[in-house]
């Protein structure tokens, strides 16, 4: 399904990509977790990472429900609000902190996880607006960030450790337009569409966040 597909189709495409994260991380071999993963962090880091787009789920859930909705899609979320949780330092100690939360069975650590979040969301009710930053963002939108977060470091946690990230092509599918967006929002668009049609590659070291 597409981002505009509804309620359901978001909530979907999330524990699709969830579930193929968590049987991607069943896979790390036991000496791979301190290999490279992204940047500074390792595979153990960048999973811990990874396991917070799960986590956050279960967490903004827990708060009230926001008073009123201050970003209605995932691309305002990504345009507005996305860079302030984005300092460089704070991201990649949270990622480190949540790698070391994962301890001796990440796999059953991220299992867990999402029965928690997939619980939260089955009671929530449609039109569940959740607070990010003191912004409003509905549950369904909220989701397809998740979404993105959880594809995207898929294929960093395989290229990472040299297996298939397993994420299913309808929730790539998803990722790729979103990407698209945010970037074509950002005034990029042009740059994007040259790339996508083999007219131009993109600059070194572009990127849509």
């Amino acid at each position: 399904m597409g981002p505009y597909d509804g309620q359901m189709g978001n909530v979907a495409n999330f524990h699709e990509a969830a579930s193929a994260f968590v049987e991607l991380v069943a896979k790390i071999a036991p000496d791979q977790w301190e290999l490279p993963g992204l940047g500074e962090w390792t595979v153990r880091s960048l999973v811990g990472h990874t396991t917070r787009a799960i986590l956050t789920v279960e967490t903004y859930l827990g708060h009230d429900d926001a008073e009123r909705i201050g970003l209605p899609t995932a691309e305002d979320y990504y345009a507005l609000i996305y860079h302030d949780f984005s300092d460089p330092a704070a991201v990649a100690q949270r990622g480190v902190d949540a790698g070391v939360w994962l301890g001796d069975d990440p796999v059953q650590q991220v299992q867990d996880a999402l029965q928690r979040a997939s619980r939260s969301i089955d009671a929530a009710p449609s039109g569940r607006v959740v607070s990010v930053g003191g912004h409003g963002i509905e549950l369904s939108q909220y989701l397809r960030t998740r979404s993105f977060e959880l594809v995207v470091h898929s294929i960093d946690i395989g290229r990472a450790i040299s297996k298939p990230h397993g994420q299913p092509v309808g929730c790539i599918t998803d990722a790729t337009s979103l990407a698209a967006r945010i970037g074509a929002r950002a005034g990029s668009g042009e740059e994007i569409l040259l790339a996508l049609t083999g007219r131009a590659p993109l600059p070194p070291g572009f990127t849509v966040v």
